[in-house]
């Protein structure tokens, strides 16, 4: 038995061609007496122990099933196919389920693989992994390649050889497709269809670039990552199931291997393929008709003690798998040493506190663990919020339109300036009434008007103030500079003819933050005055964020085709650029868009710490050609800004760009 983990050994030395290699196996396979069950499990330690390239372990996992039918032996990682009480395992002689109907009596399909053809369409170039259900390849779409398509490639999932085998085997794929395209996420891998190529059935999804995120864990000198890395991965794995959880499916066997860290930095859960409905829509009774669950798929080392005693699925089943991948993100090993937990619990087994969490985020992280069902993080959301020492809502911001329409643009811009000095009265210099014309006892008062209030907001320096007028009380939002002494400015409005009271809700900023003011006001105001279609928010209550929190905002657009623009302007003076960037290349949205930026966990807060702002600008061109510096000089950024927007300006109209602004509060993580 000790002959094919030979072969793979001394293949690994690199004293086997790849073509000798496949020789050696076939004489192994010739003449070792070990059922397919064992070999599979020695191919399954020797590729855990030294992985081989996805190709060749997908190449000989592919002739020890045409040896014989396989019941793997399960392995930390690999999803085992359990058989339940009363089930019989498929055998060659179990129902052809895949035979067409046109077809009676075909005999088994050759088993393809890399190099093969898929319905004529489908070129499997490269095998990519491996899952519960079958192997993954890369593709290339024929169809799309003659379509002049820029993305010729798509990943095809081929259903493996026992669940071909398995009367109900087309009926879980179907399903599966079916699910995995009603959970459009962009933490979920997106699910095109599902097709058949004689015996052969296929699911074909997006093709994504990167590497799963087991290979990280797997690494020889993996001791884990700091806390800052791992939120972001976390927090992708959590989103993605609280969107699944809350359309009613649990994962069910969710493990490091489906799930994939693409080469632009998202994270994206795959291999939906067991997951079972645990609340059913009352229009939706297929889950009444196959449950997916009776194919017992699951990987004993991230499976709750539940899920290994065969009780119905709950959202806690995909916490515990979350926490133990959360655990091992953080410390480089498994909480219970790859012991299922059912045993670990039978054992007493306690986890040890990670050195890199606090106390908040160790209590998070061990409930979440817990090895009783009732113990356990109710919700992913709960999970997640305590992990992150964030106690954030879930309720998106909405920017509220201004409830009074404001009549336009200013017809001209009149300079004022006026100084206050130390010691003088509060008002003076605003301009005086002279002295011989006071008004007629029996006049009515002056209504107010925003030409009047108009000088007076344009001479404050470094300012972006939007007056509204209701009655006779004027309300001005905005920003001033933190320095600026408002109750003088307040006492001038006061003075305006018509106007009986003043409300100031304005945000004080630093001084260094007068060049993004300066710059953008005008676009700001204007925004405003229209109704504030264009609109930035942080998700964290009052805009307060500490280190390792990821940084996401919600966002809205006016009513017309538009480019957004998304920049994070730090205290050290750069510009980090979120939209459009490496991670976040597509910045075109339609009218009215809504969105939220960052829930990929993209941009984590770090040093250093401070209040900091964060500015969307709307276009109706791009405001640059081809995508900048991830980070640049913000002075620099702003003075290419001003002169790109005064060009637009001029072509397109100053109406047509928008700004809005959100400041941030960031500090470090207590320890």
């Amino acid at each position: 038995m000790a002959n094919l983990a030979n072969a793979i050994r001394i293949f690994q030395s690199g004293a086997l061609s790849h073509h000798e290699f496949l020789a050696q196996v076939d004489r192994v396979l010739a003449s070792d007496q070990a059922n397919s069950e064992r070999l599979l499990e020695i191919l399954q330690e020797e590729h855990t122990n030294f992985p081989l390239p996805p190709d060749v372990y997908a190449e000989v996992q592919r002739r020890i099933e045409h040896r014989a039918e396989p019941q793997p032996s399960p392995d930390g990682e690999e999803t085992r196919v359990q058989t339940h009480p009363g089930q019989h395992p498929a055998t060659p002689d179990a129902p052809a389920a895949m035979a067409r109907p046109e077809q009676p009596g075909a005999g088994p399909d050759r088993i393809k693989g890399v190099g093969d053809t898929l319905n004529g369409r489908f070129v499997l170039e490269e095998c990519l992994g491996f899952g519960g259900m079958g192997m993954v390849y890369k593709a290339l779409d024929l169809r799309k390649l003659e379509a002049s398509d820029r993305n010729p490639y798509i990943a095809i999932k081929v259903l493996n050889v026992q669940f071909r085998g398995h009367p109900k085997s087309l009926i879980a794929l179907q399903r599966e497709a079916k699910k995995a395209q009603k959970l459009a996420h962009p933490n979920i891998v997106t699910v095109y269809d599902f097709d058949r190529d004689g015996s052969m059935v296929y699911l074909t999804m997006e093709y994504l670039t990167g590497r799963p995120l087991s290979h990280l864990l797997r690494t020889p000198d993996f001791k884990g990552l700091p806390y800052g890395e791992t939120l972001p991965i976390v927090t992708g794995m959590a989103r993605a199931l609280a969107y699944a959880h809350e359309r009613g499916f649990v994962h069910c066997d969710l493990k490091p291997a489906n799930v994939f860290l693409t080469d632009s930095g998202e994270v994206k859960v795959i291999d939906f393929g067991i997951a079972r409905v645990f609340q059913k829509p009352e229009p939706d009774a297929e889950a009444t008709v196959f449950d997916p669950g009776s194919l017992g798929g699951l990987t004993p080392a991230y499976a709750s003690p539940e899920m290994l005693e065969h009780r119905e699925p709950d959202p806690r089943d995909d916490i515990y798998a979350l926490a133990c991948i959360t655990y091992e993100l953080l410390t480089g090993r498994h909480p219970f040493d790859r012991l299922p937990a059912n045993q670990a619990r039978s054992a007493g087994l306690r986890p040890q506190r990670p050195k890199k969490l606090g106390r908040r985020q160790w209590r998070t992280l061990k409930a979440a663990l817990a090895l009783d069902r009732e113990a356990r993080t109710a919700t992913v959301t709960r999970f997640l919020d305590g992990l992150s020492g964030e106690r954030r809502g879930r309720t998106y911001v909405t920017l509220m339109a201004a409830s009074m329409a404001m009549a336009g643009l200013f017809a001209a811009i009149f300079v004022y300036f006026w100084t206050f000095e130390t010691g003088r009265e509060a008002g003076e210099g605003a301009p005086a009434a002279p002295a011989e014309s006071p008004p007629p006892v029996a006049a009515q008062p002056a209504a107010p008007s925003l030409a009047a209030i108009a000088p007076i907001l344009a001479g404050v320096p470094c300012a972006a103030l939007a007056p509204t007028l209701r009655g006779d009380t004027l309300q001005v939002q905005g920003y001033l500079p933190g320095t600026f002494a408002v109750a003088p400015l307040k006492n001038m409005l006061g003075a305006v003819p018509g106007v009986r009271a003043v409300n100031l809700d304005v945000q004080p900023v630093r001084d260094d933050q007068c060049g993004i003011i300066n710059a953008l006001a005008p676009y700001w105001v204007r925004n405003r005055q229209a109704g504030g279609a264009a609109g930035i928010h942080t998700q964290a209550p009052n805009g307060e964020l500490t280190e390792g929190a990821p940084l996401v905002v919600n966002i809205t657009t006016p009513g017309y085709d538009s480019y957004v623009n998304i920049d994070y302007y730090v205290l050290d003076g750069s510009v980090v650029h979120l939209v459009p960037s490496l991670r976040a290349r597509d910045n075109q949205a339609p009218p009215n868009y809504s969105a939220t930026v960052g829930s990929l966990g993209n941009w984590v807060i770090s040093k250093p710490f401070g209040k900091e702002m964060v500015v969307l600008l709307v276009t109706p061109v791009p405001l640059f050609e081809g995508l900048r510096p991830e980070s640049e000089s913000g002075a620099e950024y702003l003075r290419a800004v001003q002169e790109r927007l005064g060009k637009i300006a001029r072509e397109q109209g100053s109406d047509r760009i928008a700004a809005d602004f959100v400041q941030i509060a960031t500090r470090a993580r207590k320890p």
